[in-house]
């Protein structure tokens, strides 16, 4: 469910030595199974119906040279082959043609004027509000209940759709992983350009001049810690540069481009990596990396961890162990351009000493990287997938709750004029922080239980007012079994920025008879003037009013005709939140992780006309 693992804990045990003829069946067996047959419902493995879901291409490339590399690297190429076989019940490549559902007719610029409505990055704005105002959202709260399905694109052989939508001038650019970036005419669906990439994109794209040039460029960042510009209107790479050599690197957040400088966020798959016992865990520490937007030239680094990890003890194995490590940043960066500063939220530890920079908010000064501030929400979380596993072999004595943050902040000026930096948490609690007093805390308010796949997960809304929260809260039977328990979870959260005070609730909607449900609401919130859309691990994507009231709802969770001839399955909705542009909305719907519901398709509605 978190950014951390869509397929990151994809065969844990497969870097395991093995017998070299053993088939796909046994290879499973002896190495894959204690994870994802397990009855241990926290353990981040997808389960097997999961990875049936995936193409036989996508487990093939993320264990031969995608996220999963550095994990299977003693695997030979029968072996990873025998692997994804087995696990997808699928023995060749097969990968649908990018003919299907092509544009007829070419495009020489941007469809719409580019100042006309867009959504572009994460957040919508430097803020990471997730507020789309009327003008851009072209879409009222009278017109929400009218909202028709009007196109879904359908990512071949996937099991998930992470990666949110970024419109822009008439185009729409989403990444997959199918390790492709898609642009497609966002009126239609029809594509465009694809551009094909090292590893799967999940976060958001955004789209931007390119200094000193009259071209539009995407710029994004890929799974295995690629930082991209692409020509928006042709697909044509324009430079590409490795922002952190640490194998187990990624960028899951999405980078944000200001005054001709891309800011990107780093985090790590280290966290898994570093479950097994004979790694050495652990030696990443999170970062953002400032580049030239022209060239892709690294300007600085600022790490969220100053001090460069060390030897520490031994595991019981006899295995060198390091620390401090992890504070990966799992999210967007946020542009305070008044303060000339930038903020990012940071994730747990993963190794002991924990350090005081995990489970934070950190400010850093645009132009140079110092550190200004830090502000710890949870103390001494060191934590690896291990701890919720049957060897815990290298989980961290006095191990932590795995109480990270795994969405952006957002700053807001209130009505009055100051300025709070409010963000939701893992814990269960959302913050507001001062950035004119070094992130002092202005007040702390509780809104869910909290725990390792608990709180609130990918992102919040605000406007000047409130601050919308939904809670994950998801829970699993206890049986053995891996099934979401249908009774626990969920509740959608509007609180006051000036006082932390709970204005708005929504109760979590029961199930019922739904298989795979879980009332979480662990997807990122959206928002226009007077409504809130949150999508669910059930599958259904709800429309709410400022006072809580359901305006609107549709069920992702089924097969569709998609236009690029794909075939196509909706299921759980997590990660990304809802886009809004132009009169139309644009939601992923296909989480096939901690049991929900697989799919892999993006869906787009307009106003019906009754």
């Amino acid at each position: 469910m978190r950014p951390s693992f869509a397929v990151a804990a994809l065969l844990i045990w497969c870097s395991t030595p093995a017998l070299a003829q053993q088939d796909g069946a046994a290879l499973y067996a002896t190495h894959c199974a204690q994870c994802h047959d397990a009855g241990d419902a926290q353990n981040r493995a997808p389960a097997r119906g999961a990875m049936q879901a995936m193409s036989f291409d996508h487990v093939l490339g993320t264990l031969t040279s995608g996220s999963m590399a550095a994990m299977a690297k003693e695997r030979s190429d029968d072996e990873r082959r025998a692997i994804a076989a087995f696990v997808t019940g699928k023995a060749t490549i097969n990968s649908a043609s990018d003919g299907q559902g092509r544009c007829t007719q070419q495009i020489s610029g941007f469809p719409q004027p580019l100042d006309g409505p867009r959504w572009n990055g994460w957040g919508v704005d430097l803020n990471n509000s997730r507020f789309q105002p009327a003008d851009m959202a072209g879409l009222t709260a009278a017109q929400v209940p009218r909202l028709r399905l009007k196109w879904a694109y359908a990512f071949p052989g996937a099991s998930v759709s992470f990666a949110p939508p970024t419109i822009m001038g008439g185009l729409l650019f989403i990444g997959g992983t199918d390790r492709k970036v898609h642009a497609l005419d966002a009126r239609t669906g029809c594509t465009l350009w694809t551009f094909a990439i090292d590893a799967a994109v999940r976060a958001a794209i955004t789209v931007a001049p390119l200094p000193g040039s009259d071209q539009f460029a995407i710029f994004f960042g890929d799974l295995r810690a690629n930082a991209y510009a692409v020509n928006a209107l042709t697909g044509a790479l324009i430079w590409k540069t490795k922002v952190e050599e640490h194998p187990a690197a990624r960028i899951t957040g999405a980078p944000v481009l200001h005054s001709g400088v891309l800011y990107v966020p780093v985090s790590s798959l280290e966290e898994a990596a570093g479950s097994q016992p004979s790694y050495e865990c652990c030696t990443f520490r999170g970062s953002v990396v400032a580049l030239e937007a022209a060239t892709g030239k690294p300007v600085w680094q600022a790490y969220t961890i100053p001090e460069v990890p060390h030897p520490t003890d031994k595991n019981a194995k006899g295995v060198q162990l390091f620390g401090p490590s992890g504070a990966a940043i799992w999210s967007a960066p946020t542009i305070d351009v008044k303060r000339g500063a930038i903020y990012v939220a940071t994730s747990n530890s993963y190794s002991n000493p924990p350090s005081a920079m995990s489970d934070a908010i950190l400010a850093f000064d645009l132009a140079t990287g110092k550190l200004l501030w830090s502000q710890q929400a949870t103390p001494k979380d060191a934590y690896v997938v291990a701890c919720y596993g049957v060897d815990k072999t290298n989980c961290p004595e006095d191990h932590g709750p795995d109480h990270d943050f795994g969405q952006s902040p957002i700053l807001v000026t209130l009505r009055d004029g100051r300025s709070v930096l409010a963000i939701a948490q893992k814990s269960g609690v959302v913050h507001a922080l001062d950035p004119d007093d070094g992130g002092k805390i202005l007040w702390q308010t509780r809104i869910g239980k909290g725990g390792a796949l608990g709180g609130s997960e990918w992102g919040s809304a605000a406007d000047q007012d409130r601050i919308y929260v939904a809670n994950s809260d998801v829970r699993f039977l206890r049986d053995g079994t891996r099934r979401l328990d249908s009774t626990q979870g969920g509740g959608l959260f509007g609180l006051d920025l000036a006082s932390g005070t709970v204005v708005m609730e929504v109760p979590p909607v029961a199930c019922g008879d739904r298989l795979q449900c879980s009332p979480a609401l662990s997807a990122a919130v959206s928002l226009i003037p007077g409504v809130v859309f949150s999508g669910g691990v059930s599958g259904f994507l709800r429309a709410y009013a400022s006072d809580g009231k359901l305006l609107w709802e549709f069920d992702t969770a089924q097969d569709y005709k998609a236009v690029n001839g794909v075939p196509a399955h909706g299921g759980a909705i997590d990660g990304p939140g809802p886009v809004i542009a132009g009169g139309m909305l644009y939601t992923n719907s296909g989480y096939g992780q901690w049991s929900g519901v697989a799919g892999n398709v993006l869906l787009a509605f307009e106003v019906g006309t009754e």
